[in-house]
């Protein structure tokens, strides 16, 4: 069975991780744009790691045969540094007109200022600028009210909810995202967020419709085989393939190919791996022997 992790932050992750879900099934990944763990100085470094999402990243995953995606935006945690925020904002209408940009995102809360409900607002108003889905983040501390100021804020500003991914849900969050039209994701961590036991349960009590489930892979303590081991986990329990294609392919595929950006039949095809091949003068080799399918 493929697999799409729909949020993972791979631009903070090793090569050996592309290979590693590759063999576990992952055929397909969305990248959103984040942060750096430290706060960007320039304008400037937002477009070149943009750049890097549009190129690099996509030449690394096509080398072990996974298809990849992102999402642009000023992220939350960003949408506090007045220094460069306007100017990321400025920049980000060409990039949104990108090949391989299938949502604006992430966008959202961190802290919950009155800043970020700003900008939160206008990137809804550029994603239907562009006719592209929004991938919104919801907060780690008061996540409760952090969702439904983003539900508000989407009937406010009237962005469609069929076109939103509400990420990051728990057990509370869940009912409320779905009493909406709006898309429910939820990430999977070491630890913390969301286990695949959990996950399991919700989808018991939910099903499967509107439910997206990532990685959510970064920097930081997680995990980029949260997706497969969260699969595993359901078919162990008794979950029916059928659902298990619609919760990790369809529903994800189905949510951004909105974005018009992708052909979806073609999407399920695997492109061929040539690792003779290189990136503007770089390999993800280190003098191995080169995979190539013919």
């Amino acid at each position: 069975m493929k697999l799409f992790d729909p949020h993972i932050h791979m631009s903070s992750r090793t090569t050996d991780d592309y290979q590693a879900m590759a063999a576990a099934g992952v055929a397909a990944v969305v990248e959103p744009a984040f942060w750096t763990g430290q706060p960007r100085t320039h304008v400037g470094t937002h477009e070149d790691y943009f750049l890097t999402l549009l190129g690099w990243e996509r030449f690394r995953a096509s080398q072990f045969g996974i298809r990849h995606l992102c999402t642009l935006a000023l992220n939350p945690k960003e949408a506090n540094n007045a220094a460069t925020a306007r100017g990321v904002l400025e920049l980000l209408p060409r990039y949104l007109e990108k090949d391989g940009v299938v949502a604006v995102g992430e966008i959202g809360f961190d802290d919950m200022t009155p800043v970020e409900d700003k900008i939160f607002g206008e990137q809804l108003e550029l994603a239907k600028k562009h006719g592209l889905p929004a991938l919104i983040h919801t907060p780690h501390r008061e996540k409760k009210r952090g969702t439904e100021r983003s539900l508000a804020l989407i009937r406010e500003v009237g962005f469609p909810e069929e076109m939103a991914l509400i990420d990051h849900n728990n057990e509370i969050t869940l009912p409320l995202v779905l009493k909406t039209g709006c898309w429910a994701a939820h990430s999977i961590y070491p630890g913390t967020k969301m286990d695949e036991a959990r996950m399991f349960a919700l989808v018991r009590e939910y099903g499967s419709a509107r439910i997206l489930i990532n990685s959510a892979a970064d920097w930081g303590l997680s995990d980029p085989l949260k997706v497969p081991k969260t699969a595993a986990l359901m078919r162990d329990n008794g979950v029916d393939e059928a659902t298990l294609v619609k919760l990790f392919w369809e529903n994800p595929v189905n949510f951004f190919a909105q974005s018009g950006r992708f052909d979806v039949a073609e999407f399920g095809v695997a492109p061929k791996i040539d690792q003779r091949e290189m990136f503007q003068g770089s390999t993800v080799l280190r003098g191995q022997t080169p995979v190539v399918q013919s």
